[in-house]
């Protein structure tokens, strides 16, 4: 096949092949990018149930979007009738391949351990297991970034059977006790293979071999590992513990989720030597009179394995709540100045819900679209795509506050839950605990006591600094010049209150960061953003909004990308449902040219936030910077239906039809958005200098001028001056405002160091030599 065009598909080369198909390398004709398609076999491709196995297979990898998952594109067929798959092609490695050439630091194994079980615990929370996790298909990309591939055996849990009866799928080494007894199966039998992965990572041993695979099947279900330790001394003990606790052999004494590993595995990453060699097997030790059970019942497991393969049989999760919407509080006060309280209450309850596990949890952003709406469940469950609704309303009368609430089904309206609640103002950080206990119960009935403390926190004791903060959160969210100081200084406020109220910290790193390259210069904005973010987590190093904070510091000021990276993703580790951090990230991905991890996680953002007319926006604007014009606009045109005034998304829109050179129609949007943004001056600049590629010279100059009657009375970034100039040929002109671009770090120079380069060598190597600068790691502290 190679050299041949498939579709729109070029062949390269031959990767791999497995039983479930084989795998090569391809050019994609109209992204021009690498691929990687997957084929059925020619045999295989006749036979319609494994046709629709691998359509199952596809359908069910293509739900999940991960940045530790392969990112399927698209299924289709050849005119042969022979069904494939198409995925992002990575460069680097597999996990074998590593392991194989040399052995790995224990940190490192740690940190790649950490992404399988984070693409892990994305999988299962749509339902699906992998069943053939191994070294083999694990990728680890030039980035070090763990991309899980091949969910050849994947299978939608509860859903129909498709495979063969009898066959017992997956390699031997890594198979469960219960997958080798062709016994039902779950999520569980990921994490015994992600054990068995973690293991042979540091020993370079596997734990359980034999020169046939029914001795190994034999070792899997009645012997006990050599412990970790013995191979290799330095293995802090909790590490040992964690794999033997994977690798226990009923599954009921093994990590119930991926994210218990996850936890375990971000105190190790924080303290990796901790622990000593001599504790060792505290857990594969304890319960000897189970052990031996468990021996017998594998042998006699394996006997029957030796007569005919088990049957596999997928059984549903138990039933939990996976995603839900909490609208905004109806303030049922006859007093306009208590609004803040009943959207503050709903925001807290959304961040508290946000930390649970396996829950979808709809922003504050989205659900403040249907403030003042009246509630109807099921046509929101079908807008939101959520199981269930809060509705709440608050009545404050003096210092006495009255809260009801209640837990609706989309599905059918049905009642779930709901209460009635009087407190006194002062009772209201107890009060937004026992709601959040009481909605923790019935979102996912089966929370570990971490969990349930981890969405109870309380970040201060200290009530009047709590009130400020939600003042200052109500205030700042309105994004006008007037009220977003307002907002600025309640934070401050509620420090005076409280001095290490980590939360205001963090409100404070929101207020730099949004008024950067608007209120405030770079240089005058991001390093306070970036005191006040490490304020925050130096009192409470979970907080996921601060380390997301830190992050864009880092991207947009420091330019030091593997700090804002680590960051980034220590944010998502703490909070998926922050659509904040996937923006910021994907933004940094953009910068440094990783357009297809972009766009993964500006779709992971959309999920979160269907109905955010940023994220739409941001989705769009990535999809125009990977090529993808059409689609970039009708995702901008979305943004525009759910808020027809968001000029930013006008200014993007802009920007698509500009990229085509429909400058009228480009410039008639620069125009929209520019009478929409208000004190910003971006669409006012892009206007400027849209008419000057269109030969409006007069209108243009107009803009220059009004720009610098703006910059006489508060911030205008020099990069906009730049715009206009370079736009009418006045290259001398333009080079101080890009010089002056660079000096204050603006934000708009990370795109043209990927997008504007080549352009810039051609027409003023002065300004290419300056970007060369750009994105070498600040020395400004």
């Amino acid at each position: 096949m190679l050299g041949e065009a498939i579709s729109h598909y070029k062949i390269l080369e031959h990767l791999g092949q497995g039983g479930m198909g084989v795998v090569y390398k391809a050019q994609d004709l109209k992204l021009d990018r690498c691929v990687a398609l997957k084929f059925l076999p020619p045999h295989l491709s006749e036979n319609e149930e494994e046709k629709k196995r691998f359509i199952h297979e596809a359908k069910a990898a293509s739900a999940l979007d991960h940045p530790n998952l392969c990112t399927i594109y698209e299924i289709d067929e050849t005119n042969e009738g022979r069904m494939f798959i198409a995925m992002a092609y990575y460069e680097g490695e597999t996990l074998r391949q590593k392991v194989s050439s040399n052995q790995l630091s224990v940190t490192g194994v740690i940190e790649i351990a950490m992404q399988i079980t984070q693409g892990l615990a994305k999988a299962h929370a749509h339902g699906i297991v992998h069943r053939d996790l191994k070294p083999e298909n694990v990728i680890i990309t030039k980035e070090g970034v763990a991309k899980i591939v091949d969910f050849g055996l994947a299978k939608l849990t509860g859903h129909t059977r498709l495979t063969k009866d009898g066959a017992t799928k997956g390699t031997a080494a890594y198979m469960s006790p219960e997958q080798a007894r062709g016994e039902d199966t779950d999520h569980r039998t990921d994490i015994w293979s992600l054990g068995v992965v973690m293991y042979e990572m540091l020993t370079g041993q596997l734990p359980f071999k034999g020169e046939k695979e029914p001795a190994v099947i034999y070792g899997i279900l009645t012997k006990d590992p050599k412990p970790v330790t013995e191979w290799r001394h330095e293995t802090p003990i909790a590490l040992e513990q964690v794999i033997n606790r994977a690798m226990a052999k009923d599954a009921e004494e093994r990590y119930q989720r991926a994210e218990e590993i996850l936890e375990e595995l971000k105190i190790l990453q924080q303290q990796p030597e901790a622990g000593h060699a001599e504790k060792r097997r505290t857990f594969s030790r304890r319960g000897i009179k189970r052990t031996r059970a468990y021996r017998y019942a594998g042998i006699a497991g394996l006997l029957v394995l030796l007569l005919a393969f088990g049957l596999y049989r997928f059984l549903p999760e138990r039933e939990a709540i996976d995603s839900v919407a909490v609208l905004p509080f109806v303030n049922a006060s006859a007093d306009p100045e208590a609004e803040y309280l009943s959207a503050g209450i709903s925001e807290s309850l959304i961040r508290s819900l946000s930390q649970l596990p396996h829950l979808k949890v709809m922003s504050f952003s989205v659900v403040s679209h249907y403030k003042g709406e009246a509630a109807d469940p099921q046509a929101l469950g079908r807008k939101l795509n959520v199981q269930a609704v809060l509705v709440g309303r608050v009545t404050q009368q003096g210092e006495a506050l009255a809260i009801s609430v209640e837990l609706v089904d989309t599905q059918d309206n049905r009642h779930i839950w709901g209460e009635q609640y009087q407190r006194q103002l002062t009772g209201l950080l107890g009060l937004q605990n026992e709601i959040t206990e009481a909605l923790s119960e019935k979102l996912q009935p089966h929370l570990s006591n971490a969990e349930k403390q981890r969405a109870t926190k309380r970040h201060t004791q200290n009530f009047a600094a709590h009130q400020l903060y939600l003042k200052g959160r109500y205030h700042a969210a309105k994004y006008k010049k007037e009220s977003f100081e307002k907002g600025f200084a309640y934070f401050q406020q509620a420090l005076e209150q409280d001095p290490n109220y980590a939360l205001a910290y963090d409100g404070l790193a929101y207020y730099y960061i949004a008024a950067f390259e608007w209120l405030l210069s770079p240089r005058e904005a991001l390093p306070q953003a970036k005191a006040a973010a490490r304020k925050a987590l130096a009192l409470d190093e979970t907080l996921a909004e601060a380390h997301a904070s830190l992050g864009a510091v880092y991207f947009f000021y420091d330019w030091d990308w593997p700090a804002a990276e680590r960051e980034f993703k220590r944010a998502l580790q703490l909070n998926s449902n922050y659509a904040t951090t996937y923006q910021y990230y994907a933004q940094y991905l953009v910068a440094t040219g990783r357009l297809d991890e972009a766009l993964a996680i500006a779709k992971r953002a959309h999920e979160i936030e269907p109905l955010s007319p940023e994220s739409n926006t941001y989705l769009g604007w990535i999809l125009n910077m990977t090529g993808q014009n059409e689609l970039a606009a009708t995702q901008l045109n979305s943004a525009l239906e759910i808020d027809s005034s968001f000029w930013f998304a006008r200014l993007m829109l802009a920007g698509v039809y500009e990229g085509k050179g429909q400058l009228a129609e480009a410039c008639a949007e620069y125009e929209k958005a520019s009478a929409l943004e208000g004190e910003f001056s971006e669409a006012l600049a892009n206007l400027g200098s849209c008419y000057a590629r269109h030969g409006k010279i007069d209108e243009a100059r107009k803009i220059l001028l009004e720009l610098k009657q703006r910059a006489a009375k508060g911030y205008v970034p020099p990069y906009f001056f730049f715009m206009i100039h370079y736009a009418l040929g006045e290259k001398d002109e333009a080079l101080p405002w890009f010089a002056a671009a660079y000096e204050q770090r603006c934000i708009y120079l990370l795109w043209d160091k990927v997008f504007s380069y080549s352009d810039y060598q051609r027409s003023d190597p002065r300004l290419a030599a300056i970007l060369d600068k750009v994105g070498v790691k600040s020395s400004y502290e």
